[in-house]
């Protein structure tokens, strides 16, 4: 993986001075610092979460409590650290008491975090959440249904897969959870493989994730028809011609079907959060 152009770096670090001075929302009244986001602005990987805690408004980083603590654990599992990584919240400022983020909070965020996006153009961004799940898919199902389901998408001019995930805090306190959240991690590093870098045509079009051609044998030629005896005289009937058999074509691989999402229903109480622009397609490879 290259390193990132002086030109991204340069951009990137103008983006984060303008977000942490940012007032387009009431936000900026309450926090303590604003929190852009950190990591390898050349990463293949990015993470989205929802919005800064009180030890990221205290630090002006990403992750740095209970939940970062958990993050770089699951990223150790599969070879990675923090530093390999982009990390980014939905919301670059902590709302009270850790309140769920609000619609207009929300689209006060979402050009930094598209900017983001634009300029490090990673291959997968995991959203960690409903906030980041439902924002960057423009779907409002929640994470519970779709959780561990690879989409197509493209951001920002990017085309990317997107890979919804449990939040790391939400999992720290249910066990279950926490299984299946490192259960869906471990399959980051096979998505990475197959997401190819600036690919002319869709990710879900890619020749990769195509299923092997169902190929038939053509059908074995007819046997000659025997000659029968005519029912008076003993001489011969000619048999009527046979048509030879036409062989079959393969049948061509069609793109990949959705998979179905899980049946458990998303919570009532998340608040759609506003479209994205277009919209993420489902893809069936896991």
């Amino acid at each position: 993986m290259p390193p990132a152009t002086d030109d991204v770096v340069a951009a990137l670090a103008a983006l984060h001075a303008e977000i942490e001075a940012c007032t387009r929302c009431e936000l900026h009244e309450t926090r303590s610092r604003a929190v852009p986001g950190e990591g390898d602005p050349a990463s293949d990987l990015m993470f989205v979460g929802e919005a800064p805690g009180y030890h990221e408004d205290q630090q002006g980083r990403p992750f740095v409590g209970q939940a970062g603590k958990l993050l770089e654990q699951l990223l150790a599992g599969i070879g990675l650290t923090r530093q390999q990584v982009f990390i980014a919240n939905v919301l670059k400022s902590r709302p009270p008491n850790n309140r769920d983020p609000r619609p207009d909070e929300i689209a006060a965020c979402q050009p930094y975090l598209w900017r983001q996006i634009e300029l490090i153009r990673p291959k997968v961004i995991c959203t960690l959440g409903n906030h980041a799940t439902k924002l960057l898919t423009g779907n409002p199902a929640g994470i519970t249904r779709v959780h561990g389901h690879p989409q197509a998408a493209e951001i920002g001019g990017v085309k990317l897969y997107l890979y919804p995930i449990f939040h790391p805090a939400a999992a720290l306190y249910t066990p279950a959870m926490l299984t299946t959240l490192k259960e869906d991690f471990l399959r980051l590093p096979e998505l990475l493989a197959h997401a190819a870098p600036g690919a002319e045509q869709p990710a879900a079009e890619r020749p990769a994730w195509r299923p092997p051609e169902r190929r038939l044998e053509p059908a074995p030629p007819a046997e000659p028809a025997q000659p029968e005896l005519a029912a008076a005289g003993g001489d011969p009937v000619p048999a009527a011609p046979t048509v030879p058999a036409v062989p079959l074509e393969p049948t061509p691989a069609g793109p990949i079907a959705a998979t179905a999402d899980d049946p458990a229903t998303a919570d009532p109480d998340d608040p759609p959060s506003p479209a994205a622009p277009g919209k993420a397609e489902q893809l069936g490879l896991f």
